[in-house]
């Protein structure tokens, strides 16, 4: 049961009416968009690489082939997925989910322009000669796990997710990141459109979907970890050569344990994956949130070997802010903006984050650790995880107030998530508005404090 859409290698999109082809089979233009090179086809749609004259960046488009429109059977089915996902345009704004950015209903081959996203997808790396290190296939999982809890809280249900469709981000030739893609076969729980059953790719679906259930985000959580299941033993959890027989693995027989399989993986991580392959869906864990900690929580119970990925991770990360107060009204896509844009550095003790006098051009805020502030050589204050530091010097309207009024001294190893003018101007307008409130939360709080002690010095000291 393989969805009736291509399968693409890459992000996608839409924008105007395709132009006639070139003599080599690649079309020059699709409406305004300039044509680099074929990025992936199928039978009913090809995508391709091109150029956005107006944003000056790089878009893949999606367009349904002309044949497939006028076909009456893959020509329903077409129209259908291109409907799917042109009612996201707009609507997805993740940083693990490929964004649709415009979407032409042109009569004759309709298309969606999309993100494109420069590297592979996840499917070369489930074979057994090209297997991914554990650590980074649990990071992965992390990342899709917290990306498909966002689309369902947006009221969708993927229902075709596969290493296929899960797009990797290569810097320097190493992955760094995915992005989820290809909606066409999303479930829209809102929508009062009649909705096509059913559909996915039967390697990764789970029973309610083949029965044709009502499905909750369990049924996409059984999908990712099928994925995490052929991605760590190199093989899907069901194989078949009949479509009968694997119906019948899939309702009746239990995946093999991953440490038959794989050398490494631990009784923590095959029950973390089993429980996600659950056949009834209320065995699966209660919600995306319960499946993403469990994974990283491997990680932090090193129930995963660290290899390559020795430095701290980003799912290490973004669960370490969810813990500080200053980002308590950060949502998951906030929070990821800080991962991806902060700096994040670590200090020895003794060390000088300010020094009196000095320009406030950076402001931190303290993941870990003490730090310790000094008034001309007295101390005055004590700051734990979770404070802003800086942030006064680095806000002032005038230069004569930029300079720093004390020493601000690390007391204990410390971890800080720091940022700069040129830094913070690449985050969101909602990122940044959340920046500003926590910052009047912060002030709010030394004011009162401030008070109190000129209020009631004996209390207070």
């Amino acid at each position: 049961m393989s969805m009736p859409t291509p399968t693409a290698p890459h992000a996608m999109s839409a924008p105007a009416a395709p132009a006639m082809p070139a003599t080599s089979d690649l079309p020059t233009h699709i409406g305004k968009y300039r044509v680099l090179r074929r990025l992936g086809e199928g039978a009913t749609a090809e995508v391709f690489l091109c150029h956005d004259p107006f944003l000056n960046r790089e878009v893949a488009i999606k367009r349904v082939r002309p044949n497939a429109s006028a076909d009456p059977i893959d020509g329903r089915y077409s129209e259908r997925f291109f409907a799917a996902e042109a009612a996201l345009v707009g609507r997805l704004n993740h940083p693990n989910v490929v964004q649709i950015f415009d979407a032409v209903p042109d009569p004759v081959s309709p298309y969606l322009v999309m993100e494109h996203v420069s590297g592979s997808t996840l499917r070369p790396f489930c074979r057994a000669d090209q297997l991914l290190p554990l650590e980074l296939i649990v990071e992965l999982g992390f990342k899709c796990a917290m990306a498909l809890g966002y689309v369902y809280r947006q009221g969708l249900i993927h229902r075709d997710v596969k290493p296929a469709n899960l797009l990797v981000v290569l810097t320097n030739g190493a992955i760094t990141d995915v992005k989820i893609s290809d909606f066409g076969s999303v479930l829209n729980l809102a929508s009062d459109v009649t909705q096509i059953y059913r559909v996915g790719s039967l390697a990764y679906m789970s029973p309610e979907q083949l029965d044709g259930s009502t499905l909750d985000s369990r049924a996409d959580m059984y999908s990712l970890g099928a994925v995490l299941y052929h991605l760590i033993a190199g093989r899907p959890p069901f194989d078949a050569q009949a479509q009968a027989a694997m119906m019948q693995q899939i309702y009746h027989v239990q995946p093999g344990p991953l440490g038959a399989l794989r050398t490494g993986v631990s009784d923590g991580l095959n029950a973390v994956i089993q429980r996600a392959l659950a056949k009834d869906s209320a065995q699966r864990y209660a919600n995306w949130d319960a499946f993403a900690q469990a994974l990283s929580g491997l990680i932090t119970n090193q129930e995963v070997p660290r290899g390559q990925l020795q430095g701290v991770l980003d799912s290490e990360r973004f669960n370490l802010l969810r813990t500080l107060d200053f980002f308590g009204r950060f949502g998951d896509v906030e929070l990821w903006e800080v991962v991806h844009r902060a700096k994040w550095q670590r200090f020895h003790f003794g060390h000088a984050l300010y020094r009196k006098g000095e320009e406030g051009s950076s402001f931190h805020i303290l993941a870990q650790g003490e730090v310790e502030v000094f008034r001309d050589g007295t101390k005055v204050a004590q700051l734990g995880a979770g404070t802003s530091i800086g942030e006064m010097a680095y806000l002032a309207p005038s230069p004569d107030l930029k300079r720093h009024s004390t020493d601000v001294i690390v007391a204990e190893p410390a971890t800080t998530i720091s940022f700069t003018p040129d830094t913070l101007v690449q985050v969101s307008p909602n990122c940044r508005h959340l920046f500003d409130e926590a910052f009047i939360r912060v002030l709010v709080r030394r004011l009162h404090a401030a008070h109190e002690t000129l209020a009631h010095p004996r209390r207070i000291l």
